[in-house]
């Protein structure tokens, strides 16, 4: 048996991905929704009194995604839209066995599962690979959430994002109603479209059953964006107004110790900073940050490590959240060269330990050129930690992907961390860490193949020769079974200080 040198797979792996390409299948026809501006004004209270209701078009006839995905839900539910010059309207009407409706918790952002509510996702540029979803349950409650990467997985889905939206609800005898009013300005589209993808899928817990506007296969995630219908509006869209927000603080605090020093003065402090959102084009935003202090951003959930390797926690950080997987998409769950929560800590000299490392000031510029162009740049200072014998740092990070064929991608990424007046510090910590990437996505049309080889190379001031990570993946799936294969190769020399990096040294394969 011959075995191939490691360095020789990725030219294998092209091929293979490239050969599975060629093998797709017919596609089901897309249902639709026609919707037509109004001039009325619209109430949000989940009672649908306008007339503006009876006439727009039903969106109805939802299919059971479980427990089968082959009949139509026990449960219907209707759809109903209209716009004006500022907001997207969207009416549901959810029909039940009776009005004895489930809710775990008040709090917005509530989770899917358990409990009575419908999501309606919208796929703007009708890339089939990032949504922006809104939600509501029976009793008003709202949530928001970004869908990257397809939504074929699970982690593409991300709550933390928010924005300004009106929703509310109303339960009767045997169905609820929720009104969504969705400002343009919250959403980013490309000027002059005449359709968007479109779906929305329910939990409906009297009958026990999932189900979705577009018929969803089993053997996928009920938030998979290749299954959609289509939103065709009456006329183009014209361009969204200036999206422009800011979101300022003030902090300010006063102590004394009155054991220690009770004639002593009393020790004051004043903060100020904040976040600036701009809109510079439908498709492309630009994030500013001076002094941020995210007091506002959720908790992490707690988790015990019981091995010997560090523990991924999401993002949170408004700034970090939109158009983050165009940062975050690169390599996989054990190797990726750009972890965000890296900025804004450092390691304490003394006793090893994460403390904070403050930001002084940011910029993000990330989303579409165009329908098949993304791309993101961002840059970000903290301080110097004099205490700690710690350089400033500064963060750079580009990144660019295009998308080829039907729904694959060709992405690219460069990290860099470079540490100002280095000299003037004794810590071990390097002049500069700097990481670049390059990696093809497979996506069929049909969404049965899928597949990623993945490159990363790290350059240090030791410019180690073995410095370099690479991964493949690629799988077949249908509803009957699943085919697959995962490799990856971390060398022990692989220094991404920027990456979520947990292990090197090894070499994984997993055929399935």
């Amino acid at each position: 048996m011959t075995v191939l040198p490691t360095r020789s797979w990725p030219a294998l792996y092209i091929i293979l991905l490239l050969l599975a390409f060629h093998l797709t299948a017919q596609a089901q026809q897309p249902p639709e929704i026609h919707i037509k501006k109004t001039i009325e004004k619209i109430t949000i209270d989940g009672q649908l009194l306008e007339p503006v209701w009876s006439t727009a078009d039903n969106g109805g006839d939802f299919w059971q995604y479980f427990p089968t995905d082959s009949m139509s839900a026990n449960g219907q539910t209707e759809i109903y839209m209209t716009y004006d010059d500022t907001y997207l309207y969207v009416a549901v009407k959810c029909y039940s066995k009776a009005n004895d409706f489930i809710t775990p918790s008040l709090r917005r952002d509530y989770g899917f599962s358990g409990s009575d509510n419908i999501s309606i996702l919208f796929d703007t540029y009708s890339d089939a690979t990032n949504a922006f979803l809104f939600g509501i349950n029976p009793y008003g409650v709202r949530r928001e959430a970004l869908i990257s990467n397809g939504g074929r997985q699970g982690d593409a889905f991300s709550s933390s994002w928010d924005n300004k939206w009106r929703g509310d609800a109303q339960f009767y005898e045997d169905h609820w109603v929720g009104e969504f009013a969705i400002p343009f300005k919250t959403i980013r589209y490309r000027e002059g479209a005449t359709e968007w993808r479109f779906n929305s899928y329910r939990n409906d817990t009297q009958n026990n059953e999932y189900s979705s506007w577009s018929n969803i296969p089993r053997n996928r995630i009920i938030m998979d964006l290749t299954y959609m219908g289509k939103i065709i509006w009456d006329e183009p869209l014209k361009k969204p107004g200036t999206n422009f927000s800011v979101i300022p603080f003030v902090s300010g605090s006063a102590d004394r110790n009155y054991e220690e020093d009770p004639d002593g003065k009393i020790a004051t402090a004043f903060d100020v900073g904040g976040d600036a959102k701009i809109g510079i084009t439908a498709g492309l935003n630009l994030d500013l940050t001076v002094n941020p202090d995210f007091s506002q951003v959720e908790v992490d959930r707690q988790v015990t490590n019981l091995d010997r390797f560090e523990i991924f926690f999401p993002e949170r950080r408004q700034f970090f959240l939109e158009n983050a997987d165009l940062f975050s998409n690169f390599g996989g769950d054990r190797v990726n060269p750009f972890f965000s929560r890296r900025i804004g800590v450092a390691q304490d000299t003394a006793t090893g330990q994460n403390i904070q490392n403050t930001i002084l000031f940011g910029g993000r510029l990330s989303g579409k050129i165009n329908d098949r162009l993304r791309i993101g740049l961002l840059n970000m200072q903290t301080a110097k930690q004099v205490d700690n014998d710690l350089p400033a740092i500064n963060y750079t990070v580009a990144a660019v992907e295009k998308t080829v064929f039907a729904r694959s991608q060709i992405a690219a990424i460069f990290v860099n961390q470079q540490a100002i007046n280095h000299d003037d510090f004794s810590n071990e910590l390097p002049r500069y860490n700097r990481v670049g990437g390059l990696e093809y996505r497979l996506a069929s049309e049909n969404n049965k193949w899928n597949g990623k080889l993945s490159y990363q190379r790290a350059f240090t001031p030791e410019d180690q020769a073995d410095g370099n990570a690479q991964l493949f993946s690629l799988s077949y799936e249908v509803p009957k079974f699943r085919i697959g294969i995962d490799q990856y190769l971390i060398n022990d020399d692989f220094d991404a200080q920027v990456g979520f990096v947990p292990r090197k040294d090894v070499l994984f394969l997993s055929p399935e």
